[in-house]
């Protein structure tokens, strides 16, 4: 008992430390710093284990990745992270942190986080964030590549060609609505 009672007591000063930083730093908006540490410490947590289960395998770590691997990964991580983060199929995903606000573009949909402050508003800014989504689909990626090139570039070509259709299909759709229409007053003819 004695051990616990030390720790409550030097555990303290760090609380009201933390405390006073949270309400300085949200000024009264419902921030979920301890859900975004909490999250920190998950994603720090999970390249930890990547990196020890890639040394356990006795795999290296590449050197350099190819620019055209680069490139198709990039393109990958853009796809899947703006697909879990704003497609529609994927809202149930999302609909334990976030409620259905309406349409928001084209196939794609706009949510609210749920609760505010907390692990749950935490996860929902994560999961509702393409940009916040990247780095951990980068680094789902990443080791992937790392540990099995083969099956996540087969991945990542899926995710690329599907973000290939999407601006094809924004293109189509661009040039059914009259985008590359001749505009007013123009006659087509040179030099008139």
């Amino acid at each position: 008992m004695a051990i616990a009672e030390d720790l409550q007591r030097i555990g303290e000063p760090v609380r009201r430390w933390a405390r006073t930083q949270k309400r300085e730093y949200s000024q009264g908006e419902p921030r979920p710093l301890g859900g975004d540490l909490g999250a920190m410490g998950v994603y720090l947590g999970l390249v930890s284990a990547g990196v020890a289960a890639v040394r356990a395998s006795g795999r290296e770590l590449p050197e350099r990745i190819p620019p055209g691997d680069v490139a198709l990964l990039a393109v990958a991580t853009f796809r899947l992270a703006r697909r879990i983060a704003k497609d529609p199929v994927t809202s149930p995903l999302r609909a334990p942190f976030t409620s259905f606000q309406g349409p928001s573009g084209h196939a794609e949909v706009a949510e609210e986080v749920r609760e505010h402050g907390g692990v749950k508003h935490a996860v929902g800014e994560l999961l509702t964030c393409p940009f916040c989504l990247a780095q951990w689909v980068a680094t789902g990626l990443v080791f992937g590549y790392a540990t099995a090139p083969k099956p996540t570039r087969l991945v990542a070509l899926t995710m690329t060609l599907v973000a290939g259709s999407d601006v094809l299909q924004f293109v189509y759709d661009a040039i059914q609505n009259g985008a590359l229409a001749p505009g007013d007053g123009e006659t087509g003819a040179r030099g008139r």
